[in-house]
């Protein structure tokens, strides 16, 4: 084995370790923030603790199937995953298969699970921007225009749930990926510009917004209401101080604190754990972030590299986004912390994106070794001419 394809073992094996140490504190902080909740609202305290270990087993199961699995199969087939996804945003807005929640219809309902489309679209969309990047000089506008069109109607769809958060970093996605990619700088920064502008209106259009910002701004103003979530996660982290209140013991998890288990548990975990805690969460990911980009320099093919890269990002993204609204840092928006927050749908896409880095690692040996293999022929094939020569002369 060469020391390209040891590097890549020793670097997949550590983010293994970190990636399991962050979904097994995840599953203790699920059940620790949740299991009051559970007892009153379903009679059984353990209800979201066996779900989320049932959406880890199914979600490591998925990861490992597509780890064996060819990288060029995805690089080269990955849009039709992305239509599919979009069929499925599609489908929540039908009446009797979406699932509406508080005014959102961003679920599906399948048989008492619920599944929500959208985490997916995150990373389906880095299938599609690769292409759209790397050959957008060799097509016509008229091409160019149908290609823009499947990455930006499922965002457009995300909006009108509406979500959005995913929207935003649907967006940062693609910009990502044209960053990396080949695409003429000189228009990069046009259509930067340009998307950053278009937003203003879409974040302006729904009142409940600018609630948000404004409440962002100023949660003291509304504490009973607007700001009453922001309110009580700056109460668990002062709760928390250096060392916490021991976990199982967060009081803000008593009903006080809204999506304790979900989009706040970054706030039981300082509650519970305190700032010891935080900071090992925190130096969790991104010594789970180093790991994966350490994984993505050794890729040597462009668009694998991109790929994955690009999956490394969204895992890094939505961690800091999930960490700056908890924090107060950011105005408050529904997402969760990866691997660590409950719900299916995240874990599972987090989780097939995880399988997707590790197929990308199997490909990169086999061709570490078929160079290795190739350059040992030739090495013996030179040995052999030269003293075939050297007897001859003899």
């Amino acid at each position: 084995m060469n020391a390209d394809s040891s590097e890549l073992d020793r670097y997949g094996q550590y983010f293994l370790i970190n990636l399991s140490a962050i979904v097994i504190l995840g599953v203790v902080m699920v059940y620790s923030s949740s299991f009051i909740y559970a007892k009153e609202t379903f009679g059984d305290s353990a209800h979201y603790l066996y779900r989320q270990l049932g959406f880890i087993t199914a979600g490591a199961i998925g990861a490992f199937i597509i780890s064996k699995t060819k990288i060029s199969f995805w690089v080269k087939y990955g849009w039709m995953a992305h239509l599919f996804v979009f069929f499925l945003i599609l489908l929540t807005f039908v009446p009797g298969v979406g699932l509406s929640v508080k005014g959102a219809r961003r679920w599906l309902s399948l048989g008492g699970l619920t599944l929500q489309p959208a985490e997916f679209v995150k990373y389906s969309l880095i299938f599609v921007s690769i292409s759209f990047f790397d050959y957008f000089s060799k097509r016509d506008w008229q091409q160019n225009l149908v290609q823009a069109c499947v990455i930006f109607l499922p965002l457009v769809m995300v909006v009108l749930q509406p979500d959005f958060g995913t929207f935003s970093i649907g967006c940062m996605v693609v910009a990502f990926c044209c960053y990396l990619s080949s695409f003429p700088r000189k228009y990069f920064y046009s259509c930067l510009v340009a998307g950053a502008l278009g937003i203003i209106p879409i974040l302006l259009a729904q009142p409940y917004r600018v609630k948000r910002l404004f409440t962002y701004l100023d949660p003291w103003k509304n504490p009973q209401t607007s700001g009453f979530q922001i309110i009580q996660s700056y109460l668990a982290f002062a709760n928390g101080s250096f060392f916490g209140q021991g976990l199982g013991n967060s009081n803000e998890k008593l009903f006080y604190l809204p999506e304790a288990h979900n989009d706040f548990i970054f706030s039981v975990i300082g509650e519970e754990l305190g700032f010891f805690g935080v900071f090992i969460v925190v130096l969790l990911f991104l010594s789970l972030i180093y790991q994966g980009l350490r994984i993505c320099l050794k890729l040597k093919d462009q668009k694998i590299f991109i790929l994955c890269t690009s999956i490394i990002f969204i895992i890094g993204l939505q961690s800091a986004l999930n960490m700056g609204v908890v924090l107060g840092l950011l105005p408050t928006k529904g997402l969760n912390l990866p691997f660590i927050s409950a719900g299916g749908s995240s874990m599972m896409a987090n989780f097939f994106a995880v399988g997707i880095l590790f197929s990308a690692i199997k490909w990169q040996k086999e061709k570490s070794f078929e160079n290795q293999y190739s350059d040992s022929n030739y090495s013996s094939f030179q040995e052999k001419n030269s003293y075939s020569f050297r007897t001859k002369e003899a």
